[in-house]
C-alpha cells in the first residue's frame, strides 16, 4: 500500500462519461477540411494532448497542411461548445463514491485536463460537482505553458497542497499521454483506466503501475 495524499485524476474518460464527444467533434472538424480521418486514428494520435497540439500532430501523421491547424482548432472549438450544450454528461461508474472516500481520508483530489478551463468548468457544472466535495481544485491546459506528457500540471497541484514527494501522489489517466506525465512527474502511482479513449494494448506500451477498468478499482491499492 502506497501513502498516497494526492490524487491527479484526468477528467474525460476516467472521471466523466462525456461519449467521446470531444474526439468525435474533433474528427467532424478535421473532416470538415477535406481530410477523412476515422475516429479511431483521431483517439490513438490525440487523446489526452492539449487541443490544437493534438491537431498539428494529426494533421503532420495523415501528411495535411499544418497551416490548417489554427482553423481547424477554431472550428473544433465552435462546434465542441454546441455539442456540449446538448450533452448528457454522466460520471463513470463509481466515480463520484470513490472522491467522496477518498476526500473523507484526507487525500486531495485535483482534476486535470488537456481542455481548456472553459470547457472543463461546463462539464463540471453539468454534472453539478462542486470544489470542495467532490474535487479540491481544478487545473487545465490554460494554466500551464507546456502540456502534457510535460509534468508541469502535477507539479502545480503539488506547489498547491504542499506536497513535495512525488512518490506520494497518483497519477490516473485513460490516455498513453496521462501515464507519461506521470512517470515524468515521478508518481508514486501511475494507473490506466479502459473507461475512456485507449485500449488496453495501447495502454500497455506506457507500463503503468495499474490498469484498471475504472478509476474506482485504484481503491484497493491506495
Amino acid at each position: 500500500m502506497k501513502n498516497i495524499e494526492l490524487l491527479v485524476l484526468d477528467m474525460a474518460g476516467t472521471t466523466i462519461n462525456e461519449d467521446n464527444v470531444v474526439y468525435k467533434t474533433l474528427m467532424h472538424a478535421v473532416n470538415d477540411y477535406g481530410y477523412n480521418v476515422s475516429l479511431e486514428k483521431v483517439l490513438s494520435s490525440c487523446a489526452g494532448k492539449e487541443k490544437l497540439e493534438a491537431i498539428n500532430s494529426l494533421l503532420q501523421e495523415i501528411g495535411g497542411d499544418t497551416n490548417e491547424a489554427l482553423p481547424i482548432f477554431e472550428n473544433f472549438s465552435d462546434q465542441l461548445k454546441e455539442a456540449y450544450q446538448n450533452l448528457e454528461v454522466k460520471p463513470i461508474e463509481g466515480v463520484e463514491d470513490f472522491l467522496l472516500k477518498m476526500r473523507a481520508k484526507d487525500k486531495k483530489i485535483v482534476l486535470n485536463t488537456g481542455y481548456t478551463t472553459e470547457i472543463a468548468q461546463q462539464l463540471l457544472d453539468k454534472l453539478g460537482w462542486k470544489e470542495n466535495v467532490y474535487y479540491d481544485a481544478l487545473i487545465t491546459a490554460n494554466d500551464v505553458s507546456e502540456s502534457r506528457p510535460s509534468p508541469e500540471m502535477i507539479h502545480l497541484a503539488m506547489q498547491k497542497f504542499n506536497i513535495n514527494e512525488p512518490e506520494k501522489v497518483l497519477k490516473a489517466g485513460d490516455s498513453v499521454i496521462d501515464i507519461e506525465e506521470g512517470k515524468n512527474a515521478g508518481c508514486g502511482l501511475t494507473i490506466a483506466v479502459l473507461s475512456g479513449a485507449q485500449k488496453r494494448t495501447e495502454l500497455e506500451s506506457s507500463n503503468p503501475d495499474y490498469i484498471f477498468n475504472t478509476i474506482s478499482e485504484a481503491e484497493e491499492v491506495i
